[in-house]
């Protein structure tokens, strides 16, 4: 019974520190994308720390890694033809 007790509370201890830690880096990474700083690091940082526990983050930390991909394959094929163009000529 009281190892149950402890159980719950360590658990419940745990999720409430990973969001408070979490939903404060995150939301640092937000004010830096209007101020000074490098909130491209620091959001997906803060969605790794909420993804621990919560798995809504998880989904959006997803989400992120594919588009962060996709815009970064896209930018490698735009050098790559312009590289070609400029070889070509």
């Amino acid at each position: 019974m009281i190892r149950k007790v402890v159980h719950f509370t360590y658990r419940s201890a745990r999720r409430i520190v990973v969001g408070v830690v979490g939903a404060t880096v995150l939301l640092l990474g937000l004010v830096m994308i209007v101020t000074p700083g490098p909130a491209i690091v620091v959001i997906p940082v803060g969605l790794t720390i909420l993804s621990i526990e919560f798995t809504w983050a998880r989904l959006w930390l997803k989400r992120l890694r594919k588009t962060i991909s996709r815009r970064n394959s896209i930018e490698r094929n735009r050098r790559a033809e312009a590289h070609r163009h400029r070889v070509s000529d």
